[in-house]
């Protein structure tokens, strides 16, 4: 297979090759692959990272955004989940803030790109864009001019898949269940980039300056936070970059311990491919 300018050989996966000693073997192939190959290359003592959303909430199983919980790699071998991409950037962002004011209650609204469906839901947008009559496959319904308040299946508690997915990696990757996590997940016609309107209660009183300086001074922030000269963050200007961005931080109007806050990252790179890579170099970094 040809890539930019190198030739990479691909083989068929097979047990007997997860039984060879690797350095580190990322899988991001599905729920189902995961599942069937990655406890095979454990047992031969190899250190996996699996994209899939399988092993998250598995207990004895790290989930892990390096720059939040990467301390719990230290000496670890075996599997290790990486986290759902809205998680990922959500997780990013309030865990300098937690670490200060201890959070309480988190309300989010997340506006994700297309691109997380894969390449068919791009290539639909593309064509609806182009035909308003195209009819929708990836999705339920038409996704070109259109919001849909629906990722993954609908349980009988009204809540998505995605969701409770935010709701149950946040406690985990926090390392506390008494954090209310409550989400609405929304698929937006973007091509590429997630945001989210996200609105935080601690247990102390925030302060907006500390904030932005706990904000502007942690690994992989992005600071973008001057709405008088419209400077926030948009899906459209951050592709291709590996930092979370944050913007649009204002106190609630009713309670002190509240705040709100916009956070924008690039689902493919910091909230999939660049996040597993960062374990593995966070691991090396342990090593020494």
């Amino acid at each position: 297979m040809e890539w930019r300018d190198q030739t990479i050989t691909v083989e068929l996966l097979t047990e007997e090759k997860m039984r060879e000693k690797y350095d580190y073997l990322l899988f991001s192939a599905g729920g189902d692959i995961s599942k069937e190959y990655a406890p095979i290359a454990k047992e031969a003592g190899n250190i996996v990272i699996d994209n899939s959303s399988y092993w998250r909430m598995h207990e004895e199983i790290p989930l892990v955004v390096p720059e939040v919980n990467g301390h719990i790699l230290r000496d670890y071998k075996g599997i290790i989940a990486n986290p759902n991409c809205s998680t990922i950037q959500m997780v990013m962002a309030l865990a300098p803030l937690h670490r200060v004011y201890q959070m309480k209650r988190i309300v989010v609204s997340t506006y994700q790109a297309v691109s997380g469906s894969g390449n068919k839901a791009i290539l639909e947008l593309e064509k609806q864009n182009d035909d308003p009559n195209y009819p929708p496959s990836v999705y339920p319904k038409p996704i070109a001019a259109n919001c849909l308040p629906h990722i993954d299946v609908f349980y009988e508690n009204g809540f998505t898949k995605e969701e409770l997915k935010m709701v149950n990696e946040t406690q985990k990757i926090f390392n506390d269940e008494t954090i209310q996590v409550n989400a609405t997940a929304v698929r937006v016609p973007v091509f590429n980039g997630h945001s989210e309107s996200v609105t935080v209660t601690f247990n102390s009183t925030p302060r907006l300056l500390e904030v932005r300086e706990l904000l502007s001074s942690e690994a992989g922030i992005t600071l973008l936070d001057d709405p008088a000269h419209l400077k926030y963050p948009t899906p459209l200007e951050i592709q291709g970059s590996d930092s979370t961005f944050v913007g649009r931080i204002r106190k609630d109007l009713f309670d002190p311990c509240t705040l709100s806050m916009w956070i924008v990252a690039d689902n493919l790179r910091k909230g999939a491919a660049t996040n597993a890579v960062q374990i593995i170099e966070k691991m090396e970094e342990m090593k020494h």
